[in-house]
Order: structure tokens, then sequence, then C-alpha cells
């Protein structure tokens, strides 16, 4: 039987469509590394992929991934609040930002990402982003971290330019709970 689809499955379809060989990318939420390896199998060895992570526990996680798969050269982990990715990438240089607001898996949930620092690295991936670059936002909710985070996003999101992004938001209308938000951002050529 197929596996059902969720929202990392879309997030990792969108950008298998976007992102070729020799692309930059950013993990703006290394969390345990499952993205940043995606995006290195993505952009492959020309390519390259920048992933933050503020929890230790993650950055290391996500470096032994990484240096198991063999992707050593092609990824650099920083311990660093994803609100701080301009300082290591130039603006209208990424191809990708992907996004995974929540806690880590595994992790102490009373841990998460902010409404604050999340919609400041929103708008700086924004700005990183190249003309046809494309950013992809996987929105958990409730739980210890309830719904502020969400509802700030996605006010947030509704205020984009419209002449410089597109912003397509989807949902699973069928699900029970509080199933995450994919969200996909274009930046216009």
């Amino acid at each position: 039987m197929a596996q059902q689809l969720n929202t990392l499955g879309l997030a990792h379809r969108f950008l298998a469509k976007q992102i070729k060989p020799g692309a930059f990318c950013i993990d703006a939420t290394a969390g345990r590394g499952g993205d940043t390896a995606f995006l290195c199998g993505l952009v492959g060895p020309t390519g390259r992929v920048l992933a933050f992570d503020i929890q230790e526990d993650a950055v290391k996680s996500t470096r032994e991934r990484i240096e198991t798969l063999g992707y050593g050269a092609v990824a650099q982990v920083v311990h660093a609040c994803h609100s701080r990715m301009a300082d290591y990438a130039d603006p209208g240089s990424v191809d990708g930002v992907v996004f995974n607001f929540g806690w880590l898996p595994g992790g102490d949930h009373h841990i998460f990402t902010r409404p604050e620092t999340s919609i400041a690295a929103i708008q700086s991936g924004l700005e990183l982003l190249r003309p046809g670059g494309v950013m992809c936002l996987c929105i958990y909710a409730g739980g210890v971290s309830g719904y502020e985070e969400r509802d700030a996003l996605l006010e947030f999101l509704r205020g984009i330019d419209q002449r410089r992004y597109t912003v397509l938001l989807s949902q699973f209308w069928n699900r029970s709970n509080d199933p995450p938000i994919p969200v996909f951002l274009w930046k216009e050529a």
C-alpha cells in the first residue's frame, strides 16, 4: 500500500521539481538532518547546502547524518538561529530554502520555533532567493507550542508583496487534529 501523502512529502516533491544540480540551498531548520540530506541529493557534488539550528543536539545529528551519507563536502551545518542566515549568504544567491516550524523530532517539545525569529528568517530568506528561487514552509502547530506561531506566520504570508512573490498555501482539509500546513513560495523573475 502506498504511503499517505503528507506535508513533508509535498515539500520534497516541490523542491525536487525546482532544484537542480549545482544549486545553492538553505535548510533553515536542520532538525535531524532529513531536509539537509534531501537538499544535498538534489544539488549534487557541485552544489552547496547551508543548514541552521539553534539546538546543539540538532546540529550534531545533522552533521553525523551528512557525514554518514557522504555529503560532508556539500553541506555546512551552522549552530545559529535561522534568522541569521543572511550572515552566511548574499542577496539573490539562493535557489531554495526550506523550513519545518515546530520542535526537534525526538527532542524537548518545550523548545520550539517562535514567530519573531521565524518571520525574520522568512523575510531574510525571501531576499536571499534569486529570481525564480523557491521556498517551502512546513507549519506545525498545536501541542505545547500552541497556535501563536502558525497564526502569526499565516498573517505575515498574506502581506507578502504579490508583485515580487507568489505564495501558495495548502491544507489537508479532511484530516483530523492539526495537520501541518504546506506553503510554497516563488520569487518572481
